[in-house]
């Protein structure tokens, strides 16, 4: 039944009933496929019971081991297909590939194969060629797969459900887009609620790849749900968060009590598939919810996903297994903290054994290149797995370096490098994706002091061996991949150098610089050389 203002109400017997909704999500699954047909299972267990269940993704399928590397997407894609997702929004590295020679053409493929739509509010795609015909800049009732919209409306027993997209602005820092732009998630978010409004719906659904609490300075669920008006839930992602029960957020942002908006994200991996029952009241208000995260490990496979998989993960298998020629007498770890230590070891805010290697491979390729190069740096937040003991393989080395950048050179003044090490330290003890590992200097900092003052030296290695004090004013060549050349992370100072024409991409590997690397070395025993100091401890 419609009202006259053209709200959809829904009415048994001529009483008018609350509408309850079921949700299936992922999130930041990172071409993680040894769970998929386990995930498979779980959908079509939930689906047996609840054929009208939405399946909705929150990005970040893209990167992350030898399955993207290999395929680009389309392994995940294929299973994505199988286990019939309603909506994806796009995570940040769904645009990693922006610097490569083919650009979005990977993303543009996946977009195009899919089963369903992809939605992203906040995302403008009108600049890359490669999206002309697949993104448009509205909410659709009729959404045809494999195309952008803002949003879509899903209508599920009678009842219309808003599904808009957003993706974090930080993008541009962290990810390689190119011409593709980003716009505020804020405005954008009330432009998507107040058109669904105008439409009659009433319960909406924000889909976002924002993080459930990350830099609220940028952006972050928290901060959606008590700012924006309307949205009743966030399938969150970004974060990686592990909510095992959905959290209720009741105030706005001046604290005074709101329409509940329910918000879940299920960790990472596929680990976990996200479940969510809500219970709407007839004024389209959240009245109930509850939910859970399926650990899919316990699960059996699902035989269809299976054969699917089969080809790719023969070639991943084979591709896996191929040694590189060198042996690490120990684990080269890749530690991180937990959420609530400060002083335990993290690649992302001290210097690591593999942070070094990383760096020395990275100085040693630069240097066949450019016999100027002094020093090498390489971004925490971009080593993203550790080696086992043993002998390393090739899937061992791509899955630390996943993300396909190149080997770039810079040309800046010692004042510019300080400004890059202080946005390097400016979350110490904190994590930062940003840190530095370094190779051919020692860098001490002070982490007393207040942020943009933490460094005390930069000195970096002459032919001779001996340690030589940066100058303010001379100008140095460095090495590090092409993503933090280009500022990734922040690095604004960079950014400058790229723009002003400083930065040349030497169009080298990362992980086949580490490769090399690690099989000059042979026999690799993991250990830190005090590259990396603070005077405050």
């Amino acid at each position: 039944m419609t009202t006259p203002d053209g709200k959809e109400i829904n009415v048994i017997d001529g009483v008018e009933k609350n509408f309850a909704l079921s949700i299936m999500h992922t999130n930041d699954t990172h071409a993680h496929l040894n769970n998929a047909a386990k995930r498979t299972t779980a959908i079509k267990n939930i689906r047996a019971k609840n054929p009208d269940a939405l399946l909705l993704d929150a990005g970040d399928v893209f990167s992350g081991t030898l399955y993207f590397n290999e395929f680009r997407g389309q392994a995940d894609l294929k299973l994505m297909n199988l286990m019939g997702y309603d909506a994806m929004t796009f995570g940040n590295h769904e645009f990693d590939l922006g610097s490569s020679p083919e650009g979005h053409q990977a993303l543009a493929d996946f977009i195009k194969g899919a089963n369903f739509p992809f939605i992203s509010a906040n995302v403008n795609f009108s600049a890359d060629a490669r999206f002309t015909g697949l993104f448009t800049d509205l909410i659709s009732s009729e959404p045809e797969k494999g195309k952008i919209y803002n949003g879509i409306v899903k209508e599920i027993n009678g009842e219309k459900v808003g599904i808009f997209g957003l993706t974090t602005e930080e993008t541009v820092d962290i990810a390689s887009p190119g011409s593709i732009a980003f716009e505020n998630y804020i405005t954008e978010a009330e432009k998507a609620v107040k058109a669904f409004e105008g439409q009659g719906v009433d319960k909406i659904i924000a889909l976002s790849h924002i993080g459930y609490d990350d830099n609220a300075a940028v952006d972050n669920d928290l901060t959606l749900a008590a700012t924006v008006k309307g949205i009743d839930i966030i399938v969150g992602g970004h974060s990686h968060t592990e909510l095992k029960k959905p959290v209720i957020v009741e105030q706005d942002i001046n604290k005074q009590k709101k329409d509940p908006t329910v918000i879940v994200q299920a960790y990472q991996y596929s680990d976990f598939l996200g479940t969510l029952d809500v219970e709407f009241d007839t004024k389209g208000t959240v009245v109930k919810s509850d939910g859970e995260l399926i650990a899919l490990k316990t699960l059996t496979d699902d035989p269809e996903a299976v054969a699917i998989l089969k080809p790719y993960s023969d070639k991943v298998a084979e591709v896996n297994s191929k040694a590189i020629g060198a042996v690490a007498k120990s684990e080269l770890d890749n530690p991180r903290k937990d959420n609530s230590a400060t002083d335990k070891i993290s690649v992302r805010s001290n210097e690591t054994a593999l942070g070094n290697i990383i760096t020395d491979g990275m100085l040693s390729k630069a240097k066949t290149k450019n016999k100027d190069v002094i020093m090498a740096l390489q971004n925490g937040g971009g080593i993203r797995a550790g080696i086992d003991a043993g002998e390393i393989t090739v899937g061992e080395v791509i899955t630390v370096l996943p993300f396909g950048n190149t080997l770039a050179t810079m040309t800046l003044t010692g004042a510019d490098l300080k400004l890059g090490f202080e946005t390097s330290f400016k979350e110490y003890p904190a994590e930062s994706g940003g840190f530095l590992h370094v190779s051919g200097a020692k860098v001490e900092f002070d982490s007393s002091k207040p942020v943009g003052q933490r460094v005390v030296s930069i000195k970096y290695k002459d032919a001779s061996g001996n340690y030589i004090a940066i100058q303010d004013g001379e100008n140095y060549t460095v090495a590090t991949n092409a993503f933090t050349a280009k500022g990734g992370d922040g690095y604004d100072i960079f950014a400058k150098a790229y723009a002003e024409g400083r930065v040349t991409d030497l169009g080298l590997s990362d992980w086949e610089n580490l490769a090399d690397q690690l099989t000059s070395l042979i026999e690799i025993t993991p250990t830190t050389e005090d590259r990396i100091v603070d005077i405050a401890k």
